[in-house]
């Protein structure tokens, strides 16, 4: 199906004062220096819990708000959270690149996490590292997934898996040199009233297959049906990966034609700059990106991601030593 190329531009809905961002950056710096200043260490983990209530006030609120009700479009944009551009070097190009030592940008992230959940991670991507690198890599263009720059679909991460992440942070730490690298987001609360009757029944049938990435590895057997709407009638949640998603019957394909179709035409789309938050409420919206051209000079697009977990211990089974590294794609 085309992708239409009229979108609607998201405005930040939290802008930090100079006096915020410099307190910000006082807390995530305290956290970077604290031992034993290793982003996947639990300890490091803990202090972050304990620094979150350090943090604005009124970046505290609008997290924790979000947590509760995320709203219509179920998105966040945060501006202006200190990410000490000067010290950043060139944006990386190896694939699976990831952020292992506390810095300013990870902590932020860490401290985001802890406001809105626990931070988790999946083992059989990038390695499990709690802060990962979204950055195009040479010779993955086509790919579908952070390390490509084509158009990327609209999918609910890791849609795949039962303990899909219910929170996605994004922080940027360098925008698009070109300003045509574009988040897009679109929330089924916005999709539910443009659905007719039958395919909304049809969505919520087990009439889907989703395929986990490359990633993950090869699964035993094909993946189990699942419906694309769960939950409450009035206000569902969303699984859907449109590059990995398979309708099973005939009725499946053209309820999925539709979802895509209002997904597009009710996407919302913004150009992160250095210092955006862009959180998504995992549950309800799937995200995607806008086709840009990298230019492979350690000048591109760098963003930095980390997933949470509001209930962490529905996972329980599936972290070893109560960690927050999920090894269990299952």
């Amino acid at each position: 199906m085309p992708v239409s190329l009229d979108i609607t531009l998201s405005p930040p809905d939290l802008v930090l004062t100079g006096a915020e961002t410099a307190a910000a950056e006082r807390v995530a710096g305290q956290l970077s220096d604290r031992p034993p200043a290793l982003v996947d260490e639990p300890a490091w983990v803990a202090s972050a819990r304990d620094l979150w209530e350090d943090l604005p006030v009124r970046l505290r609120r609008t997290l924790r708000a979000f947590r509760r009700d995320p709203g219509p479009g179920g998105a966040l944009l945060v501006r202006g959270l200190p990410v000490a551009a000067p010290a950043l070097g060139g944006t990386p190009l190896a694939e699976g690149s990831v952020q292992r030592t506390a810095t300013v940008p990870a902590s932020m992230l860490m401290l985001a996490a802890c406001g809105l959940g626990d931070p988790a991670a999946f083992r059989p991507e990038k390695t499990g590292a709690l802060v990962q690198d979204v950055v195009p890599v040479p010779g993955r263009e086509e790919f579908q997934g952070n390390a490509g720059s084509v158009l990327l679909t609209f999918h609910t991460e890791n849609a795949f898996h039962p303990h899909r992440p219910d929170f996605v942070m994004l922080l940027c730490l360098r925008a698009d040199p070109d300003g045509r690298a574009g988040l897009r987001t679109a929330c089924v609360r916005e999709v539910l009233p443009l659905l007719d009757e039958r395919t909304r029944a049809v969505l919520r049938l087990p009439e889907f297959r989703t395929a986990p990435p490359p990633s993950f590895g090869a699964a035993d057997g094909p993946a189990a049906p699942h419906p694309v709407l769960t939950g409450a009638p009035e206000d569902p949640d969303l699984r859907v990966d449109l590059a990995a998603t398979e309708p099973l019957t005939d009725r499946a394909a053209a309820a999925l034609a539709e979802l895509q179709r209002l997904l597009e035409r009710t996407a919302r789309t913004v150009v992160l700059e250095p210092g955006d938050l862009a959180v998504v409420d995992n549950r309800i919206t799937v995200h995607g990106r806008t086709a840009f051209s990298p230019r492979f000079d350690g000048t591109d697009r760098w963003l930095q991601r980390t997933f949470a977990l509001a209930d962490l211990r529905r996972s329980r089974a599936h972290r070893a030593g109560d960690g927050y590294v999920l090894a269990d794609p299952a």
